[in-house]
């Protein structure tokens, strides 16, 4: 193409991420290219929608450096890059060798939205509900206070959303994922949570240490933080590295590595900092000490930014819950069908199985990561009576679970096979959960985990089909 007038931009990845900060960039000034590896009668149809509005749009497209002469693009002064592209990828690293300023979009957003306070949330598994239970208590308290990030809106839309006026923000509640900070973002939160850390992603961080890394960058360059102090591998590393924050337990104030003074924590049926009750812990209706420690980090939070208790406890007793997330779709004939579609690892779907009722008709399977699955076997020897394998980890699951000793599976390749046969078999062995819970990405059939847990919605005898 002929060289543009205005700047020109390159994002990378045609995902939610990458179109909201496309078309930032775009209300900034820029002309935008936004390019993706792939190319699907999905990605030909947002890509129609894009160049409609302005924005030049290339499929099956690799971002090299120096750009390749016969592409005819005019260099970047910027290159935005989506989560899911590596930081280290070869092209990534030219540019940025040649001085193009290359960036992750959470980075475009805070030279948006850096004037305002942010609550920043990372960690392994409870992100999700820790954001949107922040993001619920500070509405409460008449903040306007969106979650954002892997939740809902990304970070980008909010900066750009004329739903939220840059000037009409209160706070960001923005959650942050190890993918987002291995970019090295530059922002500064005025609180950050880290929820969880057990291995996760090692195939794009390359070990634990790397992983952690990553995250200890957002708690680094944060105000205040907040850290869970059930978590084992948080409570061993990180004491000492963050000697002034505050940290939270559910079983009680001898519990927690510092005082009770900057601590958040249950005592006797309430939630309490300090000396001072807050609110019942009761209050909270979500099932699991996983989201007991997610509701004190919330609570933690809202404390800190001066939120009152009866905002508390109006924001966490009309909260609904998060999609995917151990999502109760329906109850059936007595059996319970539960959506975790949001486990994407081991342990989340050890925390979820742990949640539920038994005896348990399992859904699991998709794209495998590397993690240790020894508990979540375990468990799954204990609680299930049926486990129903999909994707492309059905033959890897299927030889951890012959390997300890449990053949109560089925390889069902797809979904939809999988709901069918549960629902066949859990009347007649007195099931009283159907849960699916992939302890694996969704990558291999479906674009994001929001998809796949769509799809197991749509499947649940709430159709007419099952009548």
């Amino acid at each position: 193409m002929p060289d543009s007038p205005l700047p020109v931009a390159h994002v990378i990845g045609l995902g939610k991420s990458g179109i909201a900060a496309a078309q930032l960039l775009q209300g900034q000034g820029w002309h935008v290219v936004l390019s993706d590896r792939g190319q699907s009668a999905t990605l030909e149809a947002q890509a129609e929608q894009l160049q409609a509005q302005g924005i030049q749009v290339l499929l099956n497209y690799s971002f090299t450096w120096p750009l390749a002469p016969e592409s005819k693009l005019t260099p970047p002064e910027l290159v935005v890059i989506s989560p899911g592209v590596p930081w280290h990828n070869p092209g990534l690293v030219a540019a940025r060798q040649a001085g193009i300023p290359v960036i992750g979009e959470v980075e475009l957003a805070w030279q948006t939205l850096g004037d305002i306070p942010w609550v920043g949330i990372t960690g392994t598994n409870g992100k999700t509900t820790t954001t949107a239970l922040t993001a619920a208590i500070f509405q409460a308290a008449g903040l306007q206070a969106p979650a954002c990030g892997n939740i809902g809106y990304s970070i980008c839309d909010v900066a750009r959303s004329q739903k939220f006026q840059h000037q009409a923000l209160d706070w960001v509640i923005a959650e942050i994922s190890s993918y987002q900070l291995e970019s090295q973002p530059t922002v500064v939160p005025k609180i950050a949570i880290w929820t969880t850390l057990t291995p996760d992603h090692l195939e794009r961080h390359g070990s634990l240490e790397n992983y952690c890394a990553a995250k200890c960058l957002l708690l680094d360059q944060a105000q205040a933080q907040v850290l869970n102090g059930d978590d084992p591998y948080i409570r061993t590393h990180l004491v000492e590295r963050y000697p002034q924050a505050w940290w939270t337990s559910t079983t009680g104030a001898t519990d927690l590595p510092n005082d009770r003074e900057r601590g958040v924590y249950f005592q006797a049926g309430w939630v309490m900092t300090g000396s001072e009750k807050l609110f019942p812990a009761a209050a909270l209706k979500m099932p699991g000490v996983h989201n007991q420690q997610n509701l004190l980090l919330a609570v933690a939070a809202a404390h800190l930014a001066g939120i009152n208790p009866e905002a508390m406890l109006t924001g966490i007793s009309h909260f609904p819950g998060v999609a995917h997330r151990l999502e109760h779709i329906c109850t059936w004939q007595g059996i319970e069908f539960i959506n975790d579609s949001k486990a994407t690892n081991y342990d989340a779907a050890e925390i979820g199985l742990r949640a539920v009722m038994g005896p348990v008709i399992l859904i699991a399977g998709g794209q495998s990561k590397k993690g240790e699955a020894q508990a979540w076997l375990k468990l799954i020897q204990q609680k299930v009576v049926q486990v129903f394998l999909i994707g492309d980890a059905a033959a890897e699951f299927s030889e951890l679970l012959t390997g300890v000793g449990y053949r109560a599976w089925a390889d069902v390749q797809t979904l939809d096979q999988a709901v069918i046969k549960a629902k066949e078999l859990a009347p007649q062995v007195n099931a009283k959960t159907i849960l699916f819970s992939p302890a694996c990405a969704s990558f291999d059939q479906y674009r994001n985990f929001e998809e796949r847990g769509d799809h197991f919605r749509q499947l649940c005898p709430i159709s007419s089909k099952f009548e």
